[in-house]
């Protein structure tokens, strides 16, 4: 049995520091989650748009490159508008940044928006984003499509007429 042990043990050191070294080899995978989308800033443009600047916050531990986004913006309980955008965004691990995308409100929207722009900072609208976004992950070749869905509230700027943050 001693005898058997000193011809297999050397094998099984051997593969056993294989094993351990393919293991080694390759690059540790990055954990991919979805983005958090949220309103930073809200501007009523002259032509009664609106110009939302959303901000992107990418949850993962990876870089991952954004290229568009499909959605609804609800401001209260009044009726959903499409958010619609394509854009290039290359935003590292666990960072934010943001994109303008421009938006043609319902008239209920901007009078409701309206009604809170005499209280200043003392009034707030609900908002609710939901929809995906199109991204691509710095460790895999194709985009693919991230599920969004975010609630939040924004209120008149003080001093800033037509923003609301």
């Amino acid at each position: 049995m001693n005898r058997l042990l000193r011809r297999f043990l050397p094998i099984l050191l051997g593969a056993a520091a294989l094993g351990i070294g393919l293991v080694a080899c390759g690059p540790a995978k990055k954990s991919v989650y979805p983005p958090t989308l949220s309103i930073q800033q809200l501007t009523v443009l002259s032509n009664s748009q609106w110009r939302l600047t959303l901000r992107i916050q990418n949850n993962s531990y990876g870089e991952v490159d954004f290229k568009s986004l499909e959605g609804q913006l609800q401001i209260g309980t009044l009726a959903p508008i499409r958010l619609h955008g394509d854009f290039e965004r290359d935003i590292p691990g666990l960072a934010g940044d943001v994109v303008l995308i421009d938006v043609l409100p319902t008239t209920a929207m901007s009078q409701t928006l309206q009604a809170t722009a005499g209280k200043g900072s003392a009034s707030a609208l609900a908002y609710h984003i939901k929809g995906v976004t199109r991204a691509k992950p710095e460790q895999e070749k194709l985009a693919r499509d991230f599920d969004f869905d975010g609630n939040g509230w924004i209120s008149p700027v003080p001093g800033i007429p037509d923003t609301w943050r």
